[in-house]
């Protein structure tokens, strides 16, 4: 029977689950509330994780400040971390802005308004068709 996932994988999911849960009860930082963890990816060696996030941001609040907050605070989240799983090394946190949704929410906007757009001018080439 072949493996369905490699232990890089299985890794990587356990560290997006407990990060979510120590982000979000650990980490008394109002500034980061709403962080989601988009994915993990582990390194071949399990010493490093690059850990995607997204931000809901609130008022005057951009990502580069949740960003700088969350690569200052990495040392201690790794530390957390540790205590939660059982690993010969915990690995070093990366954290990284994830942009697809962003990207995908602008990418749909835009074939909407193709959409919208391209329904105008059928209704403007029938309206003219049945004044002929």
């Amino acid at each position: 029977m072949a493996k369905e996932f490699s232990r890089t994988q299985r890794v990587a999911q356990q560290l997006q689950k407990e990060l979510a849960l120590i982000l979000q009860r650990e980490l008394k930082e109002p500034r980061l509330a709403m962080t989601t963890i988009s994915s993990v990816d582990v390194s071949r060696d399990m010493g490093y994780a690059k850990v995607y996030i997204t931000f809901l941001t609130i008022g005057d609040q951009t990502e580069e400040e949740s960003l700088a907050i969350l690569r200052e605070k990495a040392p201690y989240i790794r530390s957390l971390l540790g205590k939660q799983i059982r690993l010969r090394v915990t690995p070093e946190l990366n954290f990284i802005f994830d942009q697809s949704l962003t990207e995908g929410m602008r990418i749909s906007n835009l074939v909407s308004k193709a959409v919208r757009d391209d329904e105008d001018r059928r209704g403007d080439e029938d309206e003219e068709k049945g004044e002929e």
